[in-house]
């Protein structure tokens, strides 16, 4: 890599009031100090230092800057006054470096941190593991060390060190608090109760935190799929991990070029109405996140240009002749079965094969009643929030909601989004604020017509297209499928793959179009007729 292309070097230290005082000034080059010897290593080179220094110590600091910069020029050093009231307290210093943490601008896009450990007192340096080992800090831990009797300069050695500090018991529960808190925030603060649901949040968030691979969450329509995806992205974010943003589409609203010009961008005049470059969701969301929601919608073109943009960071927007790139991780949602889909030849093996290394299914809201109860709360609390008005239900009224909520009589058919629209509005018909038996009474009984069974209706594409033509049933039930099938595709191959994808895997060359195409012919039918609107 070239030297402008090189990730920058960045080291935090605390500076050593005594270490890097060295003897006496005149002799200080006689002595092995620390911070200095970072910028005398032949094969580890520091772009920038960020040494915090203690009341009292500026005139060291400025001396040990001016020092570092005659012995390695191109290192920045950035002083930082860092003031404890008690440095030997745990809480006390812990605070105030997760402060400094938490303000400082990381770029882990653009440059690599280490946290020189050698400096500062023992309650500094545990407080700088813990920081490092929960994510709060997003670097490695570098140690150097003094020179052995046989080398003549001081400039000693350097290492980077990778402690395991689950370890020791008290740093444990400190790293459990931690994690119970990123838990808590995937669940959107919810007490949930069901044990099954909370190991998979427990699996999730290890992923989450580990690995930029693509997560895929599968889940019945309403199971929180995009509230999930949300909240991983705020936990990423919340860990340094990530800095761009969280760009989100729904496959099932793409259709044709519109498909292509959203998620990969287009140029000016790539086709009628294109009046200007349009960047793509997937540019969009470079350094960041890219949810793609109903994943299985999208048509077989673009799930090709999606795996190369996985792969390679690399795709073509419409009408370029030049690449565009972009780094980002993706989330993906959908309710289908994606495998039987790659059997039938609606979605790409390749492409499923390379979203299916983490795979999470959240269950459906009939399979967690457990969780009716603490979810009931949540969205009180949010309809509370939203209006200003505080909602409560009476004793037997919360009772009576329960209930039904929890019985086999609730289907729950829309999962949370059935929840939360009952609860939205118990809410708003509330009696002065107040949910009563009367409310949930009416409600109750409007959950179940909506949850009454309808007779299916029967499709009719064959009448639409072909009215007052009598069918045999066998021509009738083979077209009405066809038809549905082109309805969907959005071009004549994509129907035609879907249609022949046993058949056609049997013959030596392939035209499926133009199979179809005969096909619709018999009736007097096109492609381009029965997609028209």
């Amino acid at each position: 890599m070239s030297e402008t292309g090189r990730r920058r070097s960045v080291v935090i230290g605390l500076l050593g009031t005594k270490l890097d005082a060295g003897k006496r000034a005149e002799r200080r080059w006689d002595a092995w100090r620390p911070t200095v010897a970072l910028g005398q290593q032949e094969d580890f080179v520091v772009d920038r230092l960020e040494l915090l220094v203690p009341p009292g110590h500026q005139s060291l600091a400025t001396l040990v800057a001016k020092d570092l910069k005659s012995v390695s020029p191109a290192t920045e050093v950035r002083l930082h006054a860092f003031a404890v009231e008690d440095p030997w307290e745990l809480a006390a210093m812990y605070g105030a470096l997760y402060d400094f943490v938490r303000a400082y601008p990381f770029d882990a896009d653009r440059e690599d941190y280490f946290v020189h450990i050698t400096t500062g007192t023992h309650i500094a340096q545990i407080c700088l593991f813990l920081l490092v080992e929960s994510h709060h800090l997003p670097g490695r831990l570098l140690q150097t060390s003094p020179p052995s009797q046989n080398q003549r300069q001081p400039r000693g050695t350097l290492s980077i060190i990778d402690l395991d500090l689950s370890r020791y018991d008290s740093l444990a529960r400190r790293f459990e608090l931690e994690h119970r808190e990123a838990r808590s925030l995937l669940k959107s603060g919810i007490a949930t109760k069901n044990a099954a649901f909370n190991r998979l949040i427990e699996e999730i968030e290890l992923v989450a935190l580990r690995t930029k691979s693509p997560i895929l969450l599968q889940g019945p329509t309403g199971a929180g799929k995009s509230r999930l995806a949300l909240r991983l992205y705020e936990l990423k974010r919340a860990r340094h991990q990530l800095q761009g943003p969280f760009v989100e589409i729904n496959c099932a609203t793409l259709r044709g070029d519109l498909a292509h010009s959203t998620l990969f961008g287009h140029k000016r005049g790539a086709f009628t109405g294109a009046a200007a470059d349009r960047p793509g969701l997937l540019r969009a969301a470079n350094g960041g996140v890219l949810f793609l929601d109903e994943i299985g919608e999208l048509g077989l073109d673009e799930q090709a240009m999606l795996l190369r943009g996985l792969e390679e960071k690399r795709f073509l927007p419409l009408g370029s002749d030049t690449e565009a790139t972009s780094d980002f991780q993706l989330l993906a949602g959908t309710h289908q079965d994606l495998q039987a889909a790659a059997m039938s030849g609606r979605f790409r093996d390749d492409l499923l094969a390379r979203i299916n290394m983490w795979t999470f299914r959240l269950p459906g809201l009939r399979d967690r009643k457990e969780d009716i109860e603490p979810n009931l709360e949540f969205e009180l609390e949010s309809y509370s929030k939203d209006s200003g008005e505080f909602i409560s239900f009476n004793r037997e009224a919360r009772e009576a909601w329960l209930d039904f909520a929890t019985s086999s009589a609730a289907h729950w058919t829309q999962n949370f989004r059935d929840l939360s629209a009952s609860v939205h509005r118990l809410c708003t018909l509330a009696p002065g604020g107040r949910i009563d038996l009367d409310t949930v009474a009416r409600e109750v009984e409007r959950l179940r017509s909506q949850w009454e069974p309808r007779p299916a209706r029967k499709s009719c594409l064959v009448e639409r297209f072909l009215p007052g033509q009598a069918q045999d049933e066998f021509d009738r039930v083979q077209l009405e499928a066809v038809l549905e099938i082109c309805r969907s595709s959005r071009s004549l191959s994509d129907a035609g793959r879907q249609l022949f994808a046993v058949s056609r895997a049997l013959r030596a060359s392939t035209n499926d179009a133009d199979r179809l195409r005969k096909y619709l012919a018999r009736f007097g039918l096109t492609f381009e007729a029965i997609r028209s609107p």
